[in-house]
Formats: C-alpha cells, structure tokens, sequence
C-alpha cells in the first residue's frame, strides 16, 4: 500500500536542511562585512589607521562555503533517500526536477556569493 507521507517527510527534511544552509550563508556575509562595519564606525569615531579585519573575512567566507555545503550535501542524502523508496511511495509530481534545481541553485548562488567576498 502507498504512503505519500514517506515521500513528504523526506522533503521537509530537505526543506529544513536547505534553510539551516541559507542561515549559515547569511551569517557569513554578515561576518564578513562585519569588518567593514568595524572600519566605519574607527573613521566616524576619528582613531586613525583602523586595522584590515581580514579574519572576520576569512571566517565569513568560510561559512558562506560550509551554508553551500550543507545545502549540497542535503540535496545528496535526499537524492540517495529517495532512490531507496519503492516506486508505489512516489507520487507523481507535476515539476520532478525542482527540487534538484532549487537546492543546486541555492548552493550555486552561496559558491558566488564566496567568491565575490573573496574578490570585493
């Protein structure tokens, strides 16, 4: 007998990995500007020769990289999941391919979001 509530549970768990990878790629932007912060508020206070804060970058980009790799490696345990059902627990779905889509393009984004805190 089929139960779709096998299937739906699996994407959930996609859905909340997917987010706790967005959080983690919004924490290290916010890291890694953090030190642009640090920069304006030593120039508006009048100390002079505020130091690069390139930790504060480092560490940013490091976690923007660790959110696309959660993402991606959710996206794969989902993918291995999925393929160990039997056929009669998938439904048939308008879009297959959109939740493949979604989850690689979200962690593409992440990728250059990375590269343009590494370049900028």
């Amino acid at each position: 007998m089929s139960d779709p509530r096998v299937f739906f549970a699996a994407e959930r768990t996609l859905l909340a990995w997917v987010r706790t990878g967005l959080t983690i790629t919004a924490l290290g932007f916010v890291v890694a500007r953090f030190g642009l912060f640090l920069n304006l508020m030593t120039a508006s206070t009048g100390i002079s020769a505020a130091a690069p804060h390139w930790s504060s970058e480092a560490l940013g980009i490091i976690l923007v990289l660790a959110g696309s790799l959660v993402i991606l490696g959710a996206f794969h345990n989902h993918r291995l999941y999925i393929r160990s059902l039997p056929p009669e627990d998938l439904p048939k779905l308008a879009i297959p391919w959109l939740t493949s889509f979604l989850s690689v393009s979200v962690a593409g984004v992440g990728v250059l979001l990375a590269v343009y805190l590494l370049f900028a």
